[in-house]
């Protein structure tokens, strides 16, 4: 981290996990840990949760975002949610492109985008998820794809936008895996992420932009991550649906 440059953020992704009273609990229990936190804390619920979360959050340092979003306003797309639903629902943050959307729901670089945009003209704070497969690392293809991941999902994004983005890069084979990029891994696909925004944007932009790591950072390894130079916090999976766990995560990034 280098919070001199910019914010470090720990966003819990919750994804299919957990009822609304569920998810009102785990905030309770989450509030007292988290409320010295010196980083942002978000948590990402599922539609079904955010008026719970949200309530529950009230008076906190907690900020509540949803997992996806779809691209358009309104239309014949069942089963999808507008930035504007989620806007007016008092979502501040919204993940598009996660790997799972990726891999199970036929999301493609350009619909990343397209989310990305509807996301950011509705004034939410976006976390565009980028990374490569265990087959593609050993291919040696991870800075050429990290680096054109990043440029399309920014495609039309203008500087002023940029600063509602956080980029969290979340190695396919590290996800929910319990296998762990190591911190210099991290920081270089990070450091490769920060690259391809300063060739689109310049330095002093790239070095404002937040760069999330989120393939299983969890209560052990987190210290040793956010210590790296472009790792500005965490997406975190499986261990924010645990409260001890989610407040050390929250701990390493407030040092």
């Amino acid at each position: 981290m280098n919070k001199a440059l910019r914010k470090a953020v720990i966003a819990g992704n919750w994804k299919m996990n957990k009822t609304p009273s569920e998810a009102k609990a785990l905030i309770e229990e989450m509030k007292p840990l988290v409320k010295d936190a010196a980083c942002d804390v978000v948590l990402c619920v599922p539609f079904i949760d955010i008026p719970a979360a949200i309530e529950a959050a009230k008076g906190s340092n907690i900020k509540i975002g949803a997992e996806n979003v779809h691209f358009k306003s309104s239309g014949a797309y069942t089963g999808e949610v507008s930035a504007e639903m989620l806007k007016e629902a008092g979502v501040e943050y919204v993940v598009v492109g996660h790997s799972e959307r990726r891999t199970y729901f036929g999301e493609t670089d350009q619909t990343v985008n397209l989310r990305a945009l509807a996301a950011l003209n509705a004034g939410l704070k976006t976390i565009i998820c980028v990374g490569e497969t265990l087959e593609q690392r050993e291919l040696g293809y991870t800075e050429t794809l990290l680096k054109f991941q990043t440029k399309m999902a920014l495609t039309n994004v203008t500087k002023e936008q940029l600063k509602n983005v956080i980029i969290a890069y979340e190695p396919v084979w590290a996800i929910g895996t319990g296998v762990t990029a190591t911190a210099d891994q991290a920081d270089e696909g990070n450091g490769y992420v920060r690259a391809a925004i300063a060739e689109a944007y310049g330095e002093d932009v790239a070095q404002s932009v937040t760069i999330q790591y989120g393939g299983s950072m969890n209560a052990g390894n987190a210290d040793e991550l956010v210590s790296k130079e472009n790792v500005d916090g965490g997406l975190i999976g499986g261990a924010s649906l645990k409260a001890p766990d989610f407040a050390k995560i929250v701990a390493a990034a407030s040092k």
